[in-house]
Order: structure tokens, then C-alpha cells, then sequence
């Protein structure tokens, strides 16, 4: 993922090696990211954290039953497996609904849900992820633990689906298991915000971050679209051009800049001569918002994206 400025940090080869990516995630603005799937180790890590979590709130609950004695104590075994159930799910749905694909145990882990089509993290992929959790794991683990009310080929049996669905996940590139393939999932590393080097890294100079300064409410009037359209001039080859096709290019970016403040509302003023380092510096500023957006589920294709909210056109 490409959001800041500065060189990404060198990799070791070695480590490199082992690492595996997904590099044909192409979101709705047609910038192709590229994630590393999270690794076994870092969910496992991640899951416990939530087990725990949960096992708290269970425990806090259990406690004030037995306390306040509502229940009886005979009851009391029955009733915590199905506490178990009833915050777990709701506790997993909602983090990763609110949290666009976090909870407390991946936030802490560096971890993130997101979907495989490119487009937002959707609410029928989270419940249904998390449910297919439970098919996968945590109802056959109850069972096991329950084993003096089950007959051993029954605990063998869900023994054997556990086993086998938790190596499900070594056996496919991107590390999904059953619910991720059911939901059109993936679980990936929370990628560090840094910019692709194509323009921000060698124009940072010449883009003028510390004197063009972008809020976000100007950000909000323009997509992918007008992003890609601005990339193509900005990527015009000046050396080439004749004196007269240079005056032209130079005059285009100018009335480009003056459109742009004029949409976005800048206040401060912008010459001519400025147009070349504000322009690079408004894409700089707009890339890195449109893909903070899709992080969070916000996918923008261009200047109309309100129009499906609003009716009318924003542009």
C-alpha cells in the first residue's frame, strides 16, 4: 500500500523469499496495491488475543450470575458455552464491521481483513466469515471440551475435522481458510503507508508538500478518473517537446492548476509558474487519500462517486 513519502525500507532477500504476496489486488481506482498475506503465526497470535477477550467477558458474566445466584449453579456449565456463542460472534462481527476488518486481537497483531474483489469489506462477507469460524472451530472445540457427554469416535471424528480444517490454510497461496474461500477474503499484513515511488519519491522536492497544504474536505471532489488523467500529463516528457509544444504543455498545466483551485476551493494564491510543483503536489496529496479511502471501505471512481448518494451531480 502507497501512502507516504518517503523510500520503502530495503528488504531482506532472504526473508523476501518466504513471504507471500498478493500482487494482483487491483481495488476500483485501478492502482494495483500489493499486500503480504498474514502469516499463520500472527492470526494465531491475533486469535488468541480475541479468545481472551471474549473469555474475559464470559468469565466477568459467569461471575455475577453465580453471585447474584439467578441461575442455578447445575446450570451454570451449559450456560457458559452458550455466552461463549453469544459474544464471540457478535464481538467478531462488529470489531471487523467497525473496525473495517480489525478486531482488538488483528489491530494489535497488525492484521486486516479485506476483500478479495478489491472493492469495500461487505457486511454478508464478515457474518459470513465469522460464522463459518465457528463450523470451522470453535463448536467442535466446545464439543471437545464437553467430552465426558460424547463417546470417543465422536471426539475422534471432531478431532479429525478441526485438524483438517486448520491445515486448510497450508495448502492455498494466500493462507485462507474455509470461511475466508466461502466470504471472498483475505487476511493481510496492515501495510505500512508509503506512496509508490513513481512521481512521489522522485518529485518530492519539486512537489512542494510543505507549501501546498490539502485538506480533506478538498480532497473529496475527485476519483480515480481525474487522478489518472492528471498522472498522464504530469508524466509528459518535456525534453522532447518543441519550444512551442513546451509553451503549450506549460499553458495546460497552468489552466489544470487554476481548475483545480477553483473546484477545491484553494485560498492561497498559485502562479503560473507554481502550477508545475502545485499540480505535483495536489496528486500527491489526492493519491494518498483515495487510497486511505478504499483502506477503509470508500472506493471513489471519480468526480460523480456522490452521485448514487446524493442524485445529482457533485462535480
Amino acid at each position: 500500500m502507497a501512502t507516504a513519502t518517503q523510500p520503502a525500507r530495503k528488504r531482506n532477500p532472504a526473508k523476501s523469499s518466504t513471504r507471500r504476496m498478493i500482487n494482483d489486488f487491483i481495488p476500483p481506482e485501478a492502482v494495483p496495491l500489493h499486500f503480504e498475506v498474514g502469516a499463520l503465526g500472527s492470526r494465531f497470535g491475533a486469535q488468541i488475543i480475541d479468545i481472551l477477550i471474549t473469555g474475559v467477558a464470559v468469565f466477568a458474566l459467569i461471575l455475577l450470575l453465580v453471585l447474584t445466584d439467578i441461575v442455578p449453579k447445575s446450570a451454570i456449565s451449559l450456560l457458559a458455552y452458550l455466552l461463549m456463542f453469544a459474544i464471540r460472534v457478535p464481538y467478531y462481527t462488529a470489531a471487523e464491521l467497525m473496525w473495517n476488518g480489525q478486531t482488538l486481537g488483528k489491530r494489535i497483531s497488525r492484521l486486516r481483513v479485506v476483500s478479495s474483489d478489491g472493492k469495500g469489506l461487505s457486511a454478508h462477507s464478515v457474518v459470513v466469515r465469522n460464522l463459518m469460524k465457528e463450523a470451522e472451530v470453535f463448536m467442535p472445540g466446545t464439543y471437545l471440551l464437553a467430552g465426558e457427554a460424547l463417546d470417543v469416535w465422536t471426539n475422534v471424528v471432531t478431532l479429525i475435522w478441526i485438524a483438517i480444517l486448520l491445515a486448510v490454510p497450508l495448502f492455498n497461496k494466500r493462507r485462507q481458510r474455509l470461511g475466508d474461500m466461502i466470504a471472498g477474503t483475505y487476511v493481510i499484513h496492515q501495510p505500512d503507508a508509503i506512496l509508490m515511488p513513481d512521481l512521489a519519491e522522485n518529485n518530492r522536492q519539486a512537489a512542494g508538500e510543505d507549501r501546498f497544504v490539502f485538506l480533506p474536505h478538498q480532497m473529496d471532489h475527485y476519483g480515480r478518473y481525474e487522478l489518472q488523467t492528471l498522472e498522464k500529463v504530469l508524466h509528459i516528457r518535456t525534453a522532447g517537446l518543441s519550444p512551442q509544444e513546451y509553451t503549450r504543455h506549460r499553458n495546460n498545466m497552468a489552466a489544470i492548476a487554476r481548475n483545480i483551485c477553483k473546484k477545491i476551493l484553494f485560498e492561497d494564491p498559485v502562479s503560473d509558474r507554481d502550477a508545475e510543483e502545485f499540480l505535483n503536489a495536489f496528486y500527491i496529496a489526492q493519491r494518498r487519500y483515495l487510497e486511505q479511502r478504499k483502506l477503509f471501505g470508500d472506493a471513489r471512481e471519480d468526480k460523480f462517486h456522490k452521485d448514487d448518494e446524493n442524485g445529482q451531480d457533485v462535480g
